[in-house]
């Protein structure tokens, strides 16, 4: 049998063998409650859901609001709620 070629061995970084997965365990286990509180990742919970809908609207329109800008939905949304609170809707 041949030696290893010495560039190729990372004595450092072992091969991972079925007696280091034999020895392995659940991060719940061995982190406890510091694992199970976690920050979770992604964008927070909003107060207030909101609905995800699919309506119809001419090109132009779509095309004029995209138009104005990043956060132009958001913006559209806070446009119906004022007509609704005004009774316009």
């Amino acid at each position: 049998m041949s030696k290893p070629d010495p560039e190729l061995v990372d004595d450092e970084l072992p091969e991972l063998d079925d007696a280091f997965f034999a020895r392995a365990r659940p991060a719940s286990e061995v982190m406890g409650e510091a694992f199970l509180h976690a920050a979770r990742r992604g964008r927070p919970k909003a107060v207030t859901r909101k609905a995800e809908v699919k309506i119809r609207i001419d090109a132009d329109v779509v095309l004029h609001l995209r138009g104005s800008g990043k956060g132009w939905q958001t913006r559209v949304n806070a446009e119906l709620a004022k007509a609704i609170k005004a009774g316009r809707l």
